[in-house]
């Protein structure tokens, strides 16, 4: 690391002026360019730290890299987990609630900006953006990499599996997969009991130890 560091030290002011050289000096910059030094900044935090950063409960973490969008708009619940490199949009109006994981590279959405390129109005400034609150619920298991669309309800207790794409409302104790996303199968007592059962032999194996 040392001899890298001192191989581009004699690059860095040349770097520096090219950074500087591409601002650009505008009231929607100005605004943005706090947003990115404190989300650059929080890099430096541990998990639980970085969430209190967010205005998240004290029982929460939230690992590095994540994206939270207008995090005064998200409702979060105790003891919620967010991972590495999460998208989490709340513009639109967002509630996570208690004891819920949102997985590593989990994007939710609140908002769709898909009727600004059917109007040939790709502009900054957001007119014609959609925003549709969605619900993930109580101690929901969301795994990454998935998609949570702007609008869905996600019940409480309900299983996202890897990669899906959830484009409708989940039930509660549901487990959906698939892109969109289907169910598969439900999250009752029989299932909870089997992974009792596996942690269990694992612990007497000594694996977890």
């Amino acid at each position: 690391m040392l001899d890298f560091l001192k191989a581009i030290e004699p690059r860095i002011e040349a770097l520096m002026q090219e950074v500087l050289a591409a601002r650009s000096d505008s009231e929607r910059n100005r605004g943005l360019r706090p947003e990115i030094a404190l989300r650059f900044l929080s890099q430096l935090l541990t998990d639980d730290e970085r969430a209190r950063l967010y205005g998240l409960p004290a029982t929460c973490r939230v690992r590095e890299n994540t994206k939270i969008l207008d995090p005064e708009k998200l409702i979060c619940g105790d003891h919620v987990w967010i991972g590495e490199n999460a998208y989490i949009d709340a513009s639109g109006g967002l509630t996570i609630g208690e004891s819920s994981t949102i997985g590593v590279g989990v994007y939710v959405w609140t908002h769709t900006s898909v009727l600004a390129n059917l109007m040939q109005a790709n502009y900054p400034g957001g007119e014609h953006v959609v925003r549709r609150s969605t619900r993930i619920g109580r101690h929901c298991y969301i795994v990454g990499h998935s998609v949570v669309n702007p609008g869905v309800s996600i019940g409480d207790g309900a299983i996202v599996l890897p990669m899906s794409v959830v484009t409708r409302d989940v039930e509660s104790g549901q487990m959906v997969a698939g892109a969109p996303a289907e169910p598969v199968s439900r999250v009752d007592a029989a299932f909870i009991a089997r992974l009792q059962a596996e942690l269990r032999t694992q612990r007497d194996d000594g694996i977890n130890s």
